[in-house]
């Protein structure tokens, strides 16, 4: 018995003019179910009857495309792929076969061309591209990631901080620890001042892409944060990871810490980051010797910081400011008014620098010298539709909260003195003026 290979298309036609051919069917509902006009329906009803399902099969299965290129010029196509563009994916090939040898042929074509040659093969049937390891750096000091985390380091006997960690690549040691409310620029200053104090200058810091490390804004060019100013003039690279996986020394440390040293601060009652940050380093000690390990080249890079690091001045906020004709420049939603001394009094429309430094003092200066001045003005509270990062928001929200609570009590929200009176002025237990009490029936007095 022969076998008719039938697509679906087909097959749905075959039941139909069973259906038809039975009287099942009416020329119009089966020309309604194949999408077919009356003639078309009558002239396969009359090919079913005389032929059977053989005149539903189409006459050019098996039968070559009137645009099917020929052998010919398939081995010519495929021969100059493998001479010239044997790396080349389909659709490059083919712009290329194009615009140098004047042969066109469709993208599909060619990839299915050298999908059976052997020279492409299908993305659905390549082999999963591995995760190489990157190698360790050699030495001490070569190489230093840092970042942080935000977490339930306290659990729940204090509120969520952020840890910062200086891992180093060679060694996998806990170089820095430090507990902060956020990420800033003033805690990575007061992080970086402990590690170079403690250790010297690395290399290379490798970091994230966080604003504090890297311009984001899409316009940055060649322009640095003010962290980035910092390290370079300590001559102390940066460099941003493309990906988490990139700077997985540092990952795998915060797994381990957001595991070991939660339940250690537990065990030993911690519950504050200024009792945490006295602690660690007596965990550091432990975490190090537990989990360093030797580096391949026992030769250390880091270097010893000259007289000429002046720290105080180099990890510090930065940024110029232009003098009002009335001596008064705006900071950080403050006033400053310089004292009108000779020098100040010339600096009327020029630009002077504000240094914000770590522990909360202000200076002005103009090309290196200090010019004395007053804050005439400041407001602490953050400004409506101020733009936070995410890294900040914690930090920014804790601000929000205890200025909300020196309000006066009728400006605080939920608070007693907000809600209203009750409207019953009669003594308690007694109903409401104008209304009856449930289940009673009031009456009208004269």
């Amino acid at each position: 018995m022969a076998v008719i290979q039938m697509s679906e298309r087909e097959l749905t036609r075959l039941r139909v003019l069973i259906d038809l051919s039975d009287d099942r069917l009416t020329v119009e509902a089966a020309g309604t179910l194949l999408g077919l006009g009356r003639r078309q329906v009558y002239r396969l009803r009359r090919a079913f009857a005389a032929e059977g399902p053989t005149a539903l099969v189409s006459r050019k299965r098996g039968r070559a495309g009137n645009h099917r290129h020929g052998e010919t010029f398939r081995r010519t196509i495929l021969s100059l792929v493998c001479e010239h563009y044997r790396d080349f994916g389909p659709t490059l090939a083919v712009e290329k076969l194009a615009a140098r040898h004047g042969l066109r042929l469709g993208v599909e074509t060619l990839r299915q061309w050298m999908i059976a040659d052997g020279l492409w093969v299908d993305r659905r049937h390549r082999l999963p591209s591995p995760h190489q390891p990157r190698r360790r750096r050699e030495c001490l000091g070569e190489l230093v990631q840092i970042d942080g985390s935000e977490h339930a380091w306290f659990e729940d006997r204090g509120p969520t901080c952020t840890l910062l960690a200086f891992v180093d690549d060679a060694t996998s040691r806990l170089m820095v620890l430090r507990f902060v409310a956020s990420e800033s620029a003033f805690d990575y200053f007061r992080a970086t001042r402990a590690y170079l104090e403690t250790h010297g200058k690395p290399v290379a810091f490798y970091s994230d892409k966080h604003n504090i490390f890297r311009v984001n804004n899409g316009e940055g060019g060649e322009r640095a944060t003010q962290f980035g100013r910092a390290l370079e003039a300590l001559n102390i690279d940066i460099i941003c990871a493309n990906s988490p996986q990139a700077k997985g020394r540092v990952e795998r440390a915060f797994g381990t810490l957001q595991d070991r040293l939660v339940k250690e601060m537990r065990l030993a009652g911690i519950a504050s980051i200024e009792a945490a940050n006295a602690w660690l380093p007596g965990f550091m000690a432990s975490y190090n010797a537990r989990f360093g390990r030797e580096p391949a080249n026992a030769k250390d890079l880091h270097r010893k910081l000259s007289a000429a690091d002046n720290l105080d001045e180099i990890l510090a906020w930065r940024e110029e400011r232009t003098v009002t004709h009335n001596l008064t420049l705006h900071y950080d939603r403050m006033m400053l008014i310089l004292e009108p001394t000779p020098r100040a009094r010339g600096l009327a429309r020029k630009k002077v620098e504000v240094v914000n430094y770590p522990d909360g003092r202000f200076a002005v200066k103009f090309k290196g010298t200090s010019l004395p001045f007053r804050t005439f003005d400041k407001v602490q509270t953050v400004q409506p539709g101020a733009i936070v990062d995410n890294k900040r928001l914690s930090a920014v929200l804790a601000m929000v909260k205890a200025r909300q609570a020196e309000y006066a009590p009728n400006r605080q929200r939920g608070h007693v003195a907000r809600q209203r009176p009750p409207n019953n002025l009669e003594a308690p237990g007694l109903p409401s003026k104008g209304r009856a009490p449930r289940g009673s029936l009031a009456v009208a007095t004269p």
